[in-house]
């Protein structure tokens, strides 16, 4: 199987866990609790920052052509553009960091944990940055409704994003470089 083909794979496998993870929400008004985090998190923590970021890419891109894979079955420009799209688009900054910081360091626990927790926070940034703008809201506003209320929930995610993404790399002796690599 040739190095490209293996991404692609990966990359849809991980597209699919995080559409699934997608629908377990809590609504909390305007913006829902969701697994969506702890699966973005999962996806660059196992696969990286090149093939976890294309996963992402993908399942938004899947997302903004209809398809029902964000939170609540809902797909289409419309969500990528509404109150919580900044949230969504915040995904591929959170996967690109978590992803580089585990190259860069290791993919051990609290290194995965760090990553996905800093990943988490950008993306609540951008998100809450996004909600104030498209919501017409003041910055104080925003942050109380689509920040402050999901700290502990990303806390809880990232936990255990990073313990679950650690555990499989290591258990399945996975390295998003040598899996990659094609064998003659």
């Amino acid at each position: 199987m040739t190095k490209s083909l293996k991404e692609l794979i990966l990359v849809a496998e991980f597209t699919a866990i995080i559409a699934v993870l997608s629908q377990f929400a809590i609504p909390l008004g305007v913006i829902p609790l969701t697994g969506q985090t702890f699966a973005i998190g999962l996806t660059a923590t196992f696969l990286g920052k090149r093939t976890g970021t294309l996963a992402v890419c993908m399942y938004l891109l899947l997302g903004l052509i209809g398809l029902p894979v964000f939170s609540g079955t809902t797909g289409g420009i419309g969500v990528l553009f509404g109150p919580s799209g900044g949230y969504l688009f915040g995904f591929i900054l959170q996967s690109f960091v978590i992803g580089w910081w585990i190259e860069k360091t290791s993919s051990r626990f609290f290194h995965a944990w760090y990553a996905n927790l800093f990943g988490s926070l950008l993306a609540l940034v951008v998100g809450t940055l996004w909600l104030s703008f498209s919501g017409n809201l003041s910055f104080q506003t925003a942050l109380l409704s689509g920040f402050v209320p999901f700290l502990l929930p990303e806390l809880i995610k990232s936990t255990g994003a990073a313990y679950v993404g650690s555990t499989l790399r290591r258990r399945l002796h996975f390295k998003s470089e040598t899996i990659l690599s094609s064998k003659k």
